[in-house]
């Protein structure tokens, strides 16, 4: 059985740092996609980051150049490095994966952790 719990959200200043941490149970998968969503009051849910099992990353125009996804050599833990946060990064993060192969953006998403709250105040 498949099972993602995400980890590491919290309170931060506009400017500051976190990092997300997702340990997947389950996947045994050799070509995936994994990635990053998140909702923030009143929006709907976007990807913001993405790693396919090719190492390819790819990010909303809205994190690029302050976000980063990367895994552990065990694949087994998926990872999301915020920096210069602002208040608009505030909301709901989850980690997801796809057993799907190709552009990580456009394909679905089959399985969900729970999510951690990102709340970044001015």
């Amino acid at each position: 059985q498949v099972q993602l719990v995400e980890s590491g959200g919290g309170s931060v200043q506009a400017g500051g740092s976190l990092r997300l941490y997702c340990t997947i149970y389950g996947y045994t998968y050799s070509s995936y996609c994994m990635g990053w969503f998140r909702q923030g009051p009143g929006k709907e849910r976007e990807g913001v980051a993405y790693i396919g099992s090719n190492g390819i990353t790819s990010y909303a125009d809205s994190v690029k150049g302050r976000f980063s996804i990367f895994q552990d050599n065990a694949e087994i833990n998926l990872y999301l490095q915020m920096n210069s946060l602002k208040p608009d990064d505030t909301g709901m993060y989850y980690c997801a994966a796809s057993t799907h192969v190709g552009n990580c953006p456009a394909l679905p998403f089959g399985y969900w952790g729970q999510g951690t709250q990102v709340t970044v105040s001015s």
